[in-house]
């Protein structure tokens, strides 16, 4: 086996990489760790993926043929504590919320906003 993996990141392609950025900045409590033209890269104090946001048609997207809206079938998920907590402070900032909380059978409780660019964000607690 090679050398271990010491990261990982997901890329989105949206066509306002600052307003979804700014919506896990204020609302789930990111940071910004680079900031270009067409490009931001987040990641949370509390560790984990970085997320990086991606401007759609970037022409420094590779491979230029995938460089589509990343919306579609794709949910953002982040494991939380405390759930409920999270979803009263989040409609109280007026995030807009997809689908409430929910319990599903196998013992997964989440939640669905929707960023300012469409992106579905889930907040699951399992319980």
């Amino acid at each position: 086996m090679p050398s271990a993996i010491t990261g990982f990141a997901i890329s989105l392609n949206v066509p306002d990489p600052d307003a979804s950025a700014d919506f896990l900045v204020t609302h789930l409590g990111h940071e910004v760790e680079m900031r270009d033209d067409g490009f931001v890269s987040l990641r949370h104090a509390a560790g984990g993926s970085n997320v990086i946001f991606l401007r759609t048609g970037l022409g420094t997207f590779r491979p230029s043929e995938v460089a589509g809206s990343a919306r579609d079938g794709l949910l953002l998920a982040f494991v939380v504590d405390d759930l409920d907590e999270w979803h009263e402070r989040l409609v109280a900032e007026g995030v807009d919320v997809v689908t409430a909380p929910e319990t599903e059978p196998w013992g997964e409780r989440f939640v669905q906003y929707r960023d300012p660019n469409g992106i579905i964000v889930q907040l699951v607690q399992w319980v």
